[in-house]
């Protein structure tokens, strides 16, 4: 039941921003239909220029409604990165919407202020409307805006946007019809044309609105980076352990999501599993940055700058997929001698084994050409599980091998001798506790010098397993 508050909270959206978006059609709805009554009565460009614009209102508040619905779908099969981008289609068509109105209003002021003069007739009615339309509009912008940011939406933001620069715009009306009354009263005839002035004024107010959101919508449709953002992303994730370097950040959006796709540099001696650790840091390292984000990781092995010839030895065989040990480096008179032990799949015949190390040793000297010569030791790795004959009880071998062990003052202790037989050899297993201080390279060193003595004072043992243990983690 771990995703059900998650299924709950994406409801408890989908829901709230339906409803927000729902009682602005109806709101608009109302608003639209008084200011066209009071415009036609009044004959104020001003007051049908807002009709106009509010009518656009509720066309782009009908579209936000529609957009929202489908915008909270779920991705699927033809749409996996979901429906956001249905928000931001729909800022952009009010934004030419908007756009339409200003050529309009624009039309018929010039109209009447140079070639038809039309008798404006303030009433109260007219006052009553627009104080009432500032009201609705101060309250919608508030309402839609809250929600817009709770939940990131550009559809809900371009609306309270829309409402909120309505309030200035409807204001602008209102002065215009208040110097027409004024005009009239005080026998002013110049002022006949503030009506038409204020209409251009808020013709003005809605091209520098419809500026601002067509620019936004723009970027979001094209998917131009938040400004600002990639730089904090590079700097948050580039400090993520382990990292050598930040290849590419394309980030994109849709609707009120976040979509990160990012490559990476890893040194190319990391596991698997270590790289997928990684990725999981970086994802939290951008969602810091972006919350919530839909992050991809895709890491690329490198060669790290410390790479010693050790590593870059190692480094080929990794990307040929073996696996290498005991790898030698000797300086032989300035000349450069390699020796490694090399496993590969016991079922592979002795030609096909020796083709894939030549092929090995020659990327090794073309990545490392100060190395003069290889030799490789192929071994073979185990493919099948091997059954256990039996658990061998025999206490002179047992004895013998204990005493070997006497011989090294570095083994402060042996135990957990075991002895079995497969396929006919006999495997020996032990435990030898050594100090705590003491070198990984002589511990080494002495565990494959008993397994010699071993061999040696039993010739029947076939394999010796020798696991070292430190001095304290025996005091348990």
């Amino acid at each position: 039941m771990a995703g059900a508050p998650a299924v709950f909270e994406s409801e408890s959206m989908r829901a709230e921003k339906r409803a927000v978006a729902g009682n602005s059609v109806l709101a608009a709805l109302a608003v639209t239909l008084l200011k066209v009554l009071v415009g036609l009565t009044t004959s104020s460009l001003g007051i049908l220029s807002e009709a106009a614009h509010s009518g656009l209102d509720l066309v782009a508040a009908t579209v936000t409604f529609f957009s929202v619905r489908v915008s909270d779908k779920p991705a699927d099969a033809e749409h996996q990165y979901g429906h956001g981008k249905v928000e931001n289609f729909s800022a952009f068509v009010q934004t030419g919407l908007l756009l339409l109105t200003c050529i309009w209003i624009v039309r018929e002021s010039v109209r009447r202020l140079f070639f038809h003069s039309v008798e404006v007739e303030p009433s109260v009615a007219a006052f009553v409307v627009m104080f009432a339309s500032m009201g609705t509009d101060f309250w919608r912008s508030r309402v839609l805006r809250r929600i817009a940011v709770k939940y990131e939406s550009q559809a809900l933001e371009a609306d309270a946007l829309h409402f909120s620069t309505d309030i200035w715009s409807s204001g602008v009306v209102v002065v215009g019809l208040g110097l027409v009354w004024w005009g009239r009263l005080h026998q002013l005839l110049w002022l006949r044309n503030a009506d038409a002035i204020a209409a251009l004024f808020v013709a003005g107010v809605v091209i520098y609105v419809s500026g601002r959101l067509g620019r936004r919508t723009i970027d979001a449709l094209l998917d131009a980076a938040p400004s600002g953002v990639r730089n904090k992303i590079i700097l948050a994730v580039s400090k993520v352990d382990g990292l050598l370097e930040v290849d590419r950040v394309r980030i994109r959006r849709a609707g009120s999501r976040y979509f990160a796709d990012l490559s990476i540099s890893l040194a190319r001696n990391v596991t698997f599993q270590r790289s997928e650790q990684v990725a999981d840091q970086v994802t939290a390292a951008v969602q810091s940055v972006l919350p919530n984000a839909d992050v991809m990781v895709r890491s690329v092995p490198r060669a790290a700058f410390s790479e010693n010839i050790f590593d870059r030895v190692r480094g080929v065989a990794t990307r040929n997929n073996v696996n290498v040990h005991d790898v030698s480096v000797q300086d032989l008179a300035g000349r450069l001698h390699v020796e490694q032990h090399v496993e590969l799949d016991e079922r592979l015949s002795l030609k096909d084994a020796h083709d894939k190390v030549t092929q090995i040793e020659a990327e090794i000297r073309g990545e490392v050409p100060e190395i003069s010569t290889i030799l490789t030791h192929i071994e073979s790795e185990p493919a099948t599980i091997e059954t256990s004959d039996e658990i061998v009880r025999d206490a002179e071998l047992e004895g013998k091998l204990k005493q070997v062990a006497t011989e090294f003052g570095e083994i402060l202790d042996m135990h957990d001798l075991e002895i079995k037989r497969i396929r006919g050899r006999l495997y020996v297993s032990c435990h030898c506790t050594f100090a705590d201080e003491l070198p990984l390279s002589r511990v080494h060193e002495a565990s494959t010098e008993l397994e010699i003595r071993f061999k040696q004072a039993a010739p029947q043992i076939y394999r010796v397993l020798i696991h070292p243990e430190p001095q304290t983690d025996n005091r348990r």
